[in-house]
């Protein structure tokens, strides 16, 4: 079963620390590695497929069109091009030399984060609103949406959001501003699945464009990415992405794709073009993604409940640990357990114990490194099963107990 990495040298770990890109994402289903498999035997018109792919994440979005991309990531660099350009195809091939365009995209300071470089990446200026008051300690308010709508210019291409539960200020204020002045609003929502309702919720507000991860609890191909939205923007990315050395006399776009008659020409590659999905990635992201909008998360949510439980049952009675089920109140969000370590009564740190589950031991097991800080090795379920389960128990006792 793991004769591929054994031939390779690379050791396999058991990874309870999520859906981290690090570890390769989440574990997809063999219904995905199966449809993957169908998808590499056949050649295909890339442009037809990614026609089709738009009509499933418009229908589970709600959305009037979609787009795979490689992640995430690239679909803020991608959809920041989009709303730069629009269907110009002169700017296209200028991108991203954004020069006397309109290229300011404004974003609160809050929610800058290591990944607003995507968003840079297209040629964009970000320009900053609010003060982080509250993180720093000088001030109780958070940016506010009036802020976001005196820092409008002509320059102004877009607003981005980079939601989480708690963002502030409340992502409808924010999208009401871009709707106000017609200013496009682009979610960055990698991350924020489950809940189920995400998928549809901030299209449903009036966002311009959201992007979600199709690695994470989606599990689809760790190097997949929606982006949904609307038609036209949508085209935008599609003509900036795909190879489309051809002739344009002879050039059939899919109409729910792409409207001809919008264009004088055919753009050269353009700024999405290093961005490449495979015909596999796209068809294993459609097929998780479509079992994902069809599955019960509770019922996910109920079993990893059990899986870490039975974790929690088997590190009982160690000395100078506590380990708490950490829940989330809306009962689809994936449950975690959080271990706790005394570590003066210990006599070892939360960095020493993972450190030794990392690169000591067999099997070797990677917790969440987020609470590290704080103490607490974090153990998320979403790549667990009963045995991967048990022996992650087993080892985690060794360490704790040793």
């Amino acid at each position: 079963m793991l004769g591929i990495y054994e031939d390779l040298g690379v050791r396999t770990v058991i990874n309870v620390g999520g859906s981290n890109t690090r570890l390769g994402g989440a574990l997809v289903s063999e219904d995905v590695i199966d449809a993957m498999s169908e998808a590499a035997k056949n050649s295909v018109d890339m442009m037809q497929l990614h026609a089709a792919a738009g009509k499933t994440i418009s229908q589970i979005t709600g959305a009037e069109s979609g787009f795979v991309t490689c992640g995430a990531a690239a679909a803020l660099t991608q959809g920041t091009a989009a709303i730069i350009t629009g269907l110009d195809i002169a700017k296209m091939d200028r991108m991203p030399d954004t020069r006397g365009m309109k290229n300011e995209v404004i974003m609160a300071r809050e929610h800058r984060n290591g990944y607003d470089h995507a968003i840079r990446a297209a040629g964009a200026t970000l320009v900053e609103v609010g003060m982080n008051e509250i993180f720093s300690g000088a001030g109780v308010r958070a940016t506010e949406a009036w802020e976001y709508e005196a820092a409008i210019t002509d320059n102004t291409a877009a607003i981005a959001y980079f939601y989480r539960p708690g963002s502030m200020p409340p992502i409808q204020e924010v999208i009401n501003v871009g709707r106000k002045h017609s200013i496009p609003v682009l979610v960055d929502a990698a991350g924020q699945l489950p809940p189920m309702e995400n998928l549809k919720k901030f299209i449903a507000m009036g966002a311009d464009l959201v992007s979600y991860s199709g690695g994470k609890a989606i599990r689809g191909p760790q190097n997949s990415g929606i982006l949904a939205g609307k038609k036209d923007l949508i085209a935008s990315v599609v003509l900036q992405h795909l190879d489309l050395d051809e002739h344009f006399d002879i050039l059939v776009p899919p109409p729910s794709l792409i409207s001809k008659e919008d264009l004088p020409g055919i753009p050269r590659h353009g700024i999405g073009r290093g961005f490449k999905v495979s015909k596999e990635s796209i068809v294993g992201l459609l097929t998780a993604l479509k079992s994902f909008s069809k599955e019960g998360n509770m019922e996910t949510s109920q079993k990893f409940h059990s899986l870490l439980s039975s974790i929690a049952t088997t590190l009982e009675n160690i000395p100078h640990i506590d380990v708490q089920m950490s829940v989330s109140q809306n009962p689809e969000v994936y449950p975690v357990l959080e271990i706790t370590i005394d570590e003066q009564s210990f006599g070892s740190n939360a960095y020493e114990i993972s450190r030794k589950l990392k690169y000591e031991g067999d099997p070797v097991v990677y917790v969440s490194e987020t609470k590290l800080s704080a103490g607490t090795l974090v153990i998320n379920p979403m790549n667990l099963n009963q045995e991967r389960t048990e022996l992650a128990a087993k080892r985690l006792r060794e360490v704790l107990s040793s």
